[in-house]
């Protein structure tokens, strides 16, 4: 298992899952080599609620990272999970050429940020804004 995975299964035990169950840990890997791991933190007010891959960048981009390479996600589901929507548009807006790995058990599928987010919505949307 490599260092990215590992911090990643790391995070997923710090998971405060405590409405759905569902503990996710994620790690991402800056294009100087750091890494910075995260976890999903659950509130009564779902919508609060913050997902691992998000909490992994934010952690990043405080701490002055950028030029992401790779992003690990860990879940117990039975199959690997790919980042919900929220996630892909943070992502696509911080680290849009980064390659996903997603891990479940002993399953594991992998694939770049612009084959599961084929039409984002991004900064050159916002250049054409009309007076």
């Amino acid at each position: 298992m490599d260092e990215l995975t590992a911090k990643a299964r790391a995070a997923q035990g710090y998971a405060r899952a405590e409405y759905s169950g569902f503990r996710v840990g994620a790690a991402i890997e800056s294009s100087d080599g750091r890494i910075f791991n995260g976890c999903n933190v659950e509130s009564s007010s779902y919508g609060l609620s913050i997902c691992a891959e998000r909490c992994a960048l934010v952690k990043a981009l405080s701490e002055g990272a950028d030029g992401f390479t790779r992003i690990v996600i860990v879940t117990d589901a039975a199959k690997p999970a790919p980042p919900c929507g929220a996630c892909r548009q943070l992502l696509w807006d911080y680290a849009p050429n980064i390659n996903i790995i997603t891990i479940a058990g002993e399953r594991r599928a992998e694939f770049s940020l612009k084959d599961i987010y084929p039409h984002p919505f991004g900064r050159d949307n916002l250049q054409d804004i009309k007076d």
